[in-house]
């Protein structure tokens, strides 16, 4: 059987199962705690958050050693890089209050600065006669070639925990993401919202460390929430679309990058939510860019037809090609320029409702009624067959053409 098919079944030996269920759990949680940060628009504070746990990583790996303990043990690593992303996401919030500093610049500076000291301290523990070959490198890209039950356990765990967290607190976080100020108004404490939700980013962003390294676990925090806001209007889709988004990218990776060993598997899955972003970005039905480039033809499309039809009732020439274009591929006019019957139908129609219109905004001073009409919207999906009927009592003349006349 095929490599990758044996990956994806979990029939590709223990190791790449784990790796699998790990990474398909992870993601999942990436991108669903991950939701309120990005309605928040707060995306760079994963990254900060992201960069300032190497200097946990690095600081913890000294002191287990110093303690005669394993200094690789992930349970110390991942508390040491807890630590040190809360001291991270302490100092923005800090600069942010009393300082006049932006929060983006406030993101920069400690982002820059404890990866920085990240780099030194790693620098510092190669050259530990106990810390030569420690591996902590693995901590930037991520290394799930040796991961054990227990690494998959505490992904579980942990990510378990932050989705319920955050489903649990979906309401409060959704009313700061969408307006803080009615918020807050309203009674909830903003303040304490954006510390719960940087909280629960910071737990995956630690948890996630081991299978896509600090750098990586930005991308599946924020691509999946984009991901799933081009397919769903509601937060609470956003963000079981976006979990969904996630796990389906990690699993879906960590089986590509178990059928070729030598691929990076945080680098593999990162690019396969990345490929989802991109088909939602040009197929999503509602928000996608295909899909706006053919409602924007439709909307072309149908306002030529009716400036077309608006010149053949006033029996003014019409010069204009695409004009002409959507005439004739409706049968509307022959390819002499004279108009068909059912153009003149369809003509007649156009004028008749221009008028219909026009005595509605008469009768009608309910702007919320009659402002509706931007000269496409049918006006039978507006008045009732009776209303129409008594404007054309109004305008009198010849009687109007049928309604579900040629479109």
């Amino acid at each position: 059987m095929n490599p990758f098919v044996d990956a994806l079944l979990l029939q590709a030996g223990y190791n790449a199962a784990l790796v699998a269920i790990g990474a398909g759990l992870l993601g999942f949680a990436g991108g669903a705690v991950g939701t309120f940060l990005f309605l928040r628009k707060r995306a760079l504070v994963s990254d900060a958050l992201a960069h300032a746990t190497l200097p946990g990583i690095g600081l913890a790996f000294i002191v287990m050693v110093l303690l005669g303990g394993d200094g690789r043990n992930l349970l110390g690593l991942l508390t040491g890089s807890a630590i040190s992303a809360f001291v991270g996401l302490w100092l923005v919030q800090w600069m942010t209050r009393v300082t006049r500093l932006s929060e983006d610049a406030a993101i920069g500076a400690v982002l820059s600065v404890f990866f920085g000291l990240g780099i030194v301290i790693l620098t510092v523990i190669q050259t530990m006669s106990s810390g030569r070959q420690a591996g902590l490198e693995s901590f930037l890209l991520g290394s799930t070639a040796g991961m054990l039950f227990n690494d998959a356990l505490i992904i579980a765990v942990g990510g378990s925990l932050a989705v319920l967290a955050t489903w649990l607190l979906r309401r409060p976080m959704t009313l700061v993401a969408f307006d803080p100020d009615y918020a807050a108004a309203s009674g909830t404490n903003v303040n304490r919202i954006d510390i719960a939700m940087m909280g629960l980013v910071m737990a995956v962003t630690v948890i996630g460390l081991k299978l896509v390294g600090l750098i990586l676990i930005i991308a599946l925090l924020i691509i999946p929430p984009v991901t799933a806001r081009f397919w769903t209007e509601r937060s609470g889709r956003v963000f079981w679309s976006a979990g969904l988004c996630g796990g389906v990218s990690g699993y879906v990776g960590a089986a590509i990058s178990a059928s070729a060993p030598a691929l990076p598997t945080g680098s593999i899955i990162v690019l396969v939510a990345a490929t989802l972003f991109l088909v939602s970005l040009l197929f999503a039905p509602a928000r996608g860019v295909a899909t706006a480039v053919i409602n924007h033809r439709r909307f072309q499309w149908r306002v030529h037809r009716r400036q077309g039809l608006l010149a053949m009732a006033r029996a003014e020439p019409i010069h204009e090609p695409f004009t002409l274009r959507v005439l004739r591929a409706e049968g509307l006019i022959r390819k002499d320029g004279v108009p068909t019957d059912a153009g003149r139908a369809q003509a007649a129609k156009i004028a008749r409702d221009e008028r219909r219109w026009d005595v509605a905004r008469q009768i009608h001073l309910d702007a919320g009624l009659t402002g509706r009409y931007d000269g496409l919207t049918p006006i039978e999906q507006v008045f009732t067959p009776d209303e129409i009927a008594e404007f054309d009592t109004r305008i009198g003349g010849p009687s109007a053409v049928h309604p579900q006349g040629a479109a």
